[in-house]
């Protein structure tokens, strides 16, 4: 049975009281029930028709949701999703699942076991008569439960290492855990060890496993990334990411804990890594389908990325040459003739490839081009702060600098430099050129015993409310680069790089590319440059070819956006609020440099 709508009254929010319980009420509800009788003459209750049993049960049904509306009302939102409140609004929906729906109290009801009641009775009807809104929140409220119960299954294999401390008990313990759940006896380690860090090491990722706000599986990226670290700097990583975990993807996770990893503990990241180049390997292996896997493990990240667009170099030329095949399928093609030393173009006949490669391409091959990005306190010794190596993700900073230098030293290398708020987020950019010959003053390469990187002013003057004019000095004996850095804000945006037609200027394209380096859905990672170049507002609606109104999206995610029931906000802050047919809102913020 629904409650009937309640009359909105503004002293609500201020005063919970009117959902207490009377307790002379509940009695008499009890009585009732039991001996099915009506209301005495002598109970001042109003006149109405005797409650049948299963109205009665019903009744107590609604009171319990009531005090759940108050559980949530005082903890506040937990899991993805916007705040809400749990306030009844009058005539939204009269279907089992309305609680469920954007910001009601069972939207906002962490992981718990009454939470599963919940969700478990709005399927009775097989969904009846549910918005999808409110389906969305049923789905929220069981990965909820899911995670919910995860961390309690956690804390019985915690409470079962503990009571086995002896090193023997301790390593047979793995196998009662792994006998009871079917698992490997490696997977059984795993969840004792997580278990155990759970309740020591990482107290925000356990809290957020229990109330829902981070998933199983998002928990064990953070454990599995932070194993090599003291317990202070396991806390310190994780402090890094828990007030985003709960939106992140997995792969946006992962980065984000491996930048946290080596922020907090880079000598410990720097030898991580050299360890686990000695265990560099390819591996092969029998798949699913009856097909075969091959794959290069530990491998140095600069020469992977570059065997890849190797492999991506070859593939378009076989696709030029018309054999058939998507861009992934003409990949592997690709990547089996590179090794096997063999051309699939057709009318090859399957021989050797020239030794020259793809047409147009050294014997070497194609030069990788690698987009490093890493901030300037590394690269000019002062910080050990993480880098980013392309679509690789994090690197440690001996590292960065290492690739730096290596970039130094090839003429054909461009710089640019990005300047940041607090946050991480692009606010400033400039991109360097060669100063001019007649104003060179260097003499050779930077000192010896420094990176060989320099930032100093210019002397110059640089665009209005820029950041001024710079002078970038990199290892080798090249000239120094003279860098303008613009503003790149758009809150308020003074259009100063908006092109006149539809299509974007380079300068517009790159600086677009720079605040989100990513496709701007909530989801996807796509590198923007291979987006499309997006306007918000239609251009044939009056919509401006500006940074204000433009960003990359995929071309999965330019249709999503333009079919019936989506809507995409541009911010002037340059979040991008995607608010989906069921009227639910999920943010894309600007892209988070390392800083």
């Amino acid at each position: 049975m629904s409650l009937p709508p309640v009359p909105a009254d503004p002293g609500w929010d201020e005063d919970l009281a009117w959902l207490d319980r009377d307790p002379e009420r509940e009695v008499w509800l009890a009585r009732a029930r039991e001996h099915d009788e009506p209301p005495g003459d002598d109970e001042d209750y109003g006149n109405f028709e005797p409650f049948s049993p299963e109205e009665l049960a019903e009744i107590e049904e609604a009171a319990a949701d009531e005090l759940l509306a108050v559980t949530a009302a005082t903890t506040g939102r937990r899991g993805p999703g916007q705040p809400g409140s749990a306030r009844v609004f009058p005539g939204e929906s009269a279907s089992r699942a309305a609680a469920f729906g954007p910001g009601m109290p069972l939207d906002v009801l962490p992981g718990c076991a009454q939470l599963a009641v919940a969700a478990e009775a709005a399927m009775e009807d097989g969904f009846a008569g549910v918005s999808e809104a409110e389906l969305v929140g049923v789905v929220c409220a069981w990965d909820r439960v899911e995670a919910h119960a995860h961390a309690r299954k956690l804390a019985a294999i915690a409470e079962m290492a503990r009571r086995n401390p002896g090193e023997l008990d301790a390593e047979f313990t793995a196998d009662q855990v792994a006998y009871a759940l079917g698992e490997s006896r490696a997977r059984a380690d795993s969840l004792i060890g997580m278990a155990q860090s759970f309740g020591t090491r990482l107290p925000g990722t356990a809290a957020g496993l229990e109330d829902g706000t981070i998933s199983r599986y998002k928990a064990e990226i953070i454990a599995r990334a932070t194993v090599l670290l003291e317990d202070e700097e396991a806390r310190a990583a994780e402090a890094e990411v828990l007030d985003r975990a709960a939106r992140l993807t997995p792969g946006g996770l992962r980065a984000a804990m491996a930048r946290a990893v080596i922020t907090v503990a880079p000598k410990t990241a720097r030898e991580r890594r050299e360890t686990a180049a000695k265990d560099a390997r390819v591996e092969r292996w029998l798949q699913d389908t009856g097909n075969a896997a091959l794959m290069g493990c530990e491998l140095p990240p600069a020469e992977a990325l570059a065997a890849d667009q190797q492999i991506t170099a070859l593939a378009r030329e076989l696709k030029k040459a018309g054999l058939d095949g998507d861009m992934d399928q003409l990949r592997a093609r690709a990547f089996l003739d590179l090794l096997l030393g063999q051309d699939s173009r057709p009318g090859q006949g399957g021989a050797a490839a020239a030794a020259a490669g793809p047409a147009g391409a050294a014997a070497g091959g194609p030069a990788a081009r690698i987009t490093l990005t890493a901030p300037l306190a590394t690269l000019a010794g002062l910080a050990d702060r993480p880098g980013e190596l392309g679509s690789l993700g994090p690197v440690d900073p001996w590292l960065a600098r290492d690739l730096a230098a290596a970039a130094a030293a090839n003429p054909r290398t461009t710089w640019c430099l990005t300047v940041t708020d607090g946050q991480g987020h692009a606010v400033a950019h400039g991109c360097a050129r060669p100063e001019p010959k007649n104003q060179r003053n260097r003499a050779g390469p930077g000192p010896p015993a420094e990176t060989g990187f320099s930032f100093t002013p210019a002397g110059q003057d640089g665009p209005p409310g820029g950041y001024g004019t710079w002078r970038l000095r990199t290892p080798g004996d090249g000239p120094d680069l003279i860098i303008t850095i613009d503003p790149i804000t758009t809150d308020p945006c003074d259009h100063r790089f908006e092109s006149q037609g539809h299509d974007p200027g380079v300068k517009l394209r790159h600086l677009a590319q720079v605040r989100h380096t990513t496709c701007t859905s909530p989801i996807c990672r796509r590198p923007a440059a291979q987006c499309d170049h997006e306007h918000n507002t239609p251009y044939e609606a009056g919509g401006r070819t500006c940074l204000c109104n433009t960003g990359p999206k995929c071309r999965h995610d330019h249709r999503l956006k333009q079919h019936p029931g989506w809507k995409v906000d541009q911010l002037p802050d340059g979040t991008f609020r995607w608010t989906t047919p069921a009227g639910r809102s999920y943010d894309t913020e600007p892209t988070r440099y390392p800083i």
